[in-house]
């Protein structure tokens, strides 16, 4: 018989309350993104006030600055990963009926689309204050970690995204997943906590590494390499993860139980790459790239 652990009972509604016949809610999934903004401001900052870690001493930008560009990375995220979740996930949905992009309040977020438009709003940002794209950049690649971690708990609390059926000893019974696709884990359906898998890659491990690079290896005196290190850490990481996470509905069938975009054969438990591998494995490519032209030019 199967180990379950069964889902921790935390209601993702931290408080609500009434206004005027509305009724308001605060959710953990909310408060976790207004935390790892903060917290990589905090942290952004924190790197701004030791001149030491800069090329010749000399930060690349003033807390007034930083504090300013939050705004834009807020925008950034929001718009970004709200249209790549669009583009990229659920096209025919919004395309049939348009006026649910609007509707954020139910759910659909990109973690791609966000990071494309973090990219933008930056460039946007650095080119009106001719501030250097690359040193602000390494700055952002400090604290977007500290948001994805936060965001992918937030996930768990939420029991969304869950992962593939398993048999492991910490697999998770998660109350909205849908049954099991594999005859032989049923009835009971444990699932790969995927969300905390990602929590600790790419929020523990990979602030670890750059966090490392930056205050021990000089990092920040390389204008690019923390970019580059992010967009290889990032890749690699969801890369990883994607193989025990449930891909989304739209791309699951009963011939194509976990998603794969690419498949690399015709059985149902066949290889392939599912649309975070897609959109992930660029990501390692473009990483390398950056890291050898940013060397290159130190």
């Amino acid at each position: 018989m199967l180990a379950l652990i069964p889902f921790p009972d935390i209601d993702p509604v931290l408080f609500s309350f009434d206004v005027a016949g509305f009724t308001f809610a605060i959710r953990w999934y909310a408060l976790a993104y207004i935390a790892g903004f903060l917290l990589a401001l905090m942290w952004i900052n924190r790197a701004l006030r030791r001149p030491a870690l800069w090329s010749g001493g000399n930060p690349p930008m003033t807390r007034q600055h930083s504090e300013d560009l939050l705004t834009w990375m807020i925008l950034g995220v929001i718009l970004g990963g709200r249209l790549g979740y669009v583009l990229f996930y659920n096209f025919g949905q919004f395309a049939a009926d348009p006026l649910a992009i609007l509707r954020v309040w139910e759910g659909g977020m990109s973690f791609h689309g966000g990071f494309l438009g973090v990219i933008v709003a930056g460039m946007i940002y650095c080119h009106r204050h001719s501030l250097s794209p690359w040193s602000i950049g390494d700055l952002l690649a400090m604290g977007v970690p500290i948001g994805l971690g936060l965001g992918r708990i937030a996930n768990f609390i939420n029991g969304e995204l869950w992962g593939r059926p398993t048999t492991v000893d910490w697999g998770v019974v998660f109350p909205y997943a849908p049954d099991c696709p594999i005859w032989w884990l049923e009835p009971a359906c444990a699932r790969h906590p995927s969300q905390l898998y990602e929590a600790l890659l790419e929020g523990v491990v990979l602030f670890a590494l750059i966090s490392w690079l930056a205050y021990r290896r000089g990092a920040l005196k390389v204008p690019g390499q923390l970019i580059g290190v992010f967009f290889i850490g990032y890749g690699l990481a969801r890369s990883i993860v994607e193989g025990f996470r449930q891909s989304d509905a739209q791309f699951t069938s009963a011939t194509n139980p976990w998603g794969h975009i690419i498949r690399f054969g015709t059985e149902l438990d066949s290889a392939g790459l599912t649309m975070g591998q897609i959109l992930s494995l660029p990501m390692i490519v473009v990483g390398i790239g950056i890291l050898l032209v940013a060397r290159a030019r130190a």
